[in-house]
């Protein structure tokens, strides 16, 4: 099985401006190698057939991507309307100013299909591709922003993967980002 990084994580995991809430302490050709070499702790069933997460131990200093909110550190969320490409419409997104995570004790790796890659318009040279990765204190799965999974189902022409929406997907992924929120240095 081959993996490479995909043109639309690269920019987010690895930015060319550095960012404490991103990929540390490793290149993306060393990630991707990583990747290649060293078997997965355990294989985890993405949203959808074509996905897979692949569970690593951290061996960065990469911090987790999420802290729960609490009455301390509430006054501290930010919103803003914002885009991931230039392609895609701007979508409301919420995230903690000057509040830092504890480092991750796990990588997990989102793998897209070879195929799915195509569909999406994006062919790559190898059987997975890396579309992102979480950042988390336990081996499993943050649930996806409800926001994305909104845009997965409005299809490849919004920047989505053209999964339909699963309602009780949906909800359990509005009960834990309810309580929790991405952080930016």
């Amino acid at each position: 099985m081959s993996i490479v990084l995909t043109d639309f994580a690269r920019p987010r995991l690895f930015p060319r401006e550095p960012r404490r809430n991103t990929i540390q302490d490793c290149t993306p050709e060393a990630f991707e190698h990583r990747l290649n070499e060293e078997p997965p702790l355990a294989v985890l069933a993405g949203y959808a057939p074509f996905c897979k997460l692949h569970v690593h131990r951290n061996w960065t200093s990469t911090r987790c991507m999420t802290i729960p909110i609490d009455d301390s550190n509430r006054h501290r969320l930010r919103t803003a309307y914002e885009a991931r490409t230039k392609d895609e419409l701007p979508v409301l997104v919420r995230w903690f100013d000057g509040v830092e995570s504890p480092v991750a004790a796990f990588l997990i790796p989102i793998l897209y299909s070879r195929e799915q890659m195509a569909k999406e318009g994006t062919p790559i040279d190898a059987d997975w591709g890396v579309v992102g990765c979480l950042y988390t204190m336990t081996p499993e799965e943050t649930p996806m922003v409800p926001i994305t999974m909104l845009r997965n189902a409005l299809g490849v022409e919004e920047g989505g993967s053209g999964v339909p929406l699963d309602r009780e997907a949906y909800l359990r992924s509005v009960a834990f980002w309810e309580g929790h929120a991405g952080w930016r240095p």
